[in-house]
């Protein structure tokens, strides 16, 4: 078996049927992550149990147990996630040598399925950036192109999984932080639908935003991962208790007479040509297989960007108040602690604890709710972010799925974008209103671009609507330019 290409469907029923062991599998991923991890620091940390833990499955399977669906499968952990025994940092100083006590829920579930953890992958500071390029322990680099980024803020994840230094990756997406690296890294990435996967145990940015999901090869891997770590969770309300579907043994690649949706305000220039012809292509490809392509309409769209960001900055400022170096994380040195001013303590703290993106989004979203702007800013972001998710839902009247660009570009050059804020915003345009509407959505890889870099389409689909979405990536995926080619790392 060719560990380098095997799917997590492969590697699982491999090691099961004995052909490959939990250990062996364990031990190729890791050399290969340890080896390349110095060009391309995806990982922050790597787990010093791994080949214990994968000793401990094979043990099992000697004993005829039930070892669950993921058995034997190395998977990284991005930095959001709290990992029992491993630091948990975010990517940010503040919780810089954190070892998290518990275990997130998606991360028990994931081990109960059998996985094994490779260790932790690097991500922009509290998830806040589209480059990975506000990270406390370094950019990471695209396997594809060192001079690139890998996206962010889910960058280690995309890397380590496109260069192969685990078989399956976990991402979290507050507005495109799993789909916007999926497509620069030419792998599969799911946002499921708000309230399908529970957030316990994930370091909060914006609460009504995020949402966790898989990063991984082939689509069949997410739809098989997201069974595994979907479902109510009563350590999270906003968990729905909905039955979690079996979408990896439904899924179909037929799409015949499916009605594939082309948002109007999305298509009307403005797109790199790589990005453009991407798009072009699944259209084709879609109309050859007999779906019906139509034209529908989001005006609110426009507005997507500025509201995203005035509402998960000011949920973020909420949030990361409780950095303040008092029971954990980051705290700064005082000559003498018993005289320091409260206001001195956590100012200091604070100010040497966070980085610059995101000490800029905890002031904007500060003074969105202070007194007199919280009408202003907050509640109007709000009222219009309303007014998106009704107009998605008419759209879905009239299609089954909808199919758009996911950035604007291919992998950008790293340091390109960073000194200008805007620039970045911007990145995020196709990305956003998905999760403000609460909307499931994915990167499935297409194209490539002239620079020999992938480019992905992405897809959403209507509320809990998960496997008409994933059945038209599982389409996309059979044509697609990108499959069977690898980074050269």
């Amino acid at each position: 078996m060719d560990l380098s290409q095997a799917s997590i469907v492969e590697i699982t029923e491999a090691v099961k049927t004995k052909k490959v062991s939990a250990k062996e599998v364990t031990t190729h991923f890791m050399k290969r992550a340890e080896t390349l991890n110095p060009k391309l620091n995806a990982y922050t940390s790597f787990n010093p149990n791994a080949a214990k833990d994968a000793e401990a499955i094979d043990a099992r399977i000697s004993k005829g147990e039930d070892v669950g669906v993921l058995a034997g499968v190395p998977f990284g952990i991005k930095e959001m996630f709290c990992t029992k025994g491993l630091v948990t940092n975010a990517g940010s100083k503040m919780l810089q040598n954190f070892v998290s006590p518990y275990d997130a829920t998606v991360i028990e579930r994931l081990k109960k399925a059998g996985i094994v953890i490779t260790g932790k992958l690097n991500q922009d500071e509290f998830a806040m950036g589209s480059s990975n390029e506000t990270s406390f322990y370094g950019n990471v680099k695209n396997p594809w192109n060192l001079e690139c980024v890998p996206g962010g803020s889910s960058g280690g994840s995309a890397a380590a999984q496109a260069a192969r230094m685990c078989a399956g990756t976990l991402g979290t997406d507050t507005g495109g932080s799993i789909r916007q690296p999926a497509s620069f890294c030419g792998i599969v990435g799911v946002k499921p639908t708000y309230g399908r996967v529970s957030r316990y145990g994930i370091v909060a940015y914006a609460s009504s935003l995020d949402q966790a999901g898989p990063m991984v090869s082939t689509v069949k891997d997410a739809a098989l991962t997201m069974e595994v770590i979907s479902g109510h969770d009563e350590r999270d309300a906003t968990t729905s208790q909905r039955k979690v579907p079996q979408w990896s043994k439904d899924l179909s690649a037929n799409v015949k007479g499916l009605k594939i949706g082309l948002i109007k305000e999305y298509m009307q220039g403005g797109l790199h040509a790589d990005v453009q012809k991407t798009v072009d292509q699944a259209v084709s490809t879609l109309k050859s297989m007999g779906a019906e392509i139509v034209e529908v309409s989001v005006p609110m769209s426009e507005f997507a960007v500025p509201v995203y960001y005035l509402v998960a900055a000011s949920e973020a400022s909420s949030n990361l108040a409780r950095y303040d170096g008092v029971k954990y994380g980051y705290r700064a040195e005082f000559k003498n602690l018993s005289s320091v001013d409260l206001a001195d303590f956590y100012g200091k703290t604070r100010g040497e604890g966070f980085g610059k993106e995101v000490k800029r989004r905890i002031m904007l979203g500060t003074y969105c709710l202070s007194s007199g702007y919280y009408d202003a800013y907050y509640n109007k972001a709000g009222q219009v972010r309303r007014m998106i998710m009704n107009q998605y839902k008419e759209a879905f009247t009239k299609c089954d799925v909808i199919l758009s660009p996911v950035t604007t570009s291919p992998a950008f050059k790293i340091g390109e974008r960073v000194a200008d804020p805007l620039t970045m915003y911007l990145n995020d345009i196709f990305t956003t209103s998905t999760n403000l509407a609460g909307l499931p959505g994915m990167s499935v890889p297409f194209g490539m671009s002239e620079d020999g870099l992938p480019v992905g389409v992405q897809l959403t689909g209507a509320h809990f609507d998960e496997q008409r979405m994933l059945n038209v990536a599982y389409a996309l995926e059979g044509a697609s330019m990108v499959k069977g080619k690898t980074p050269n790392v």
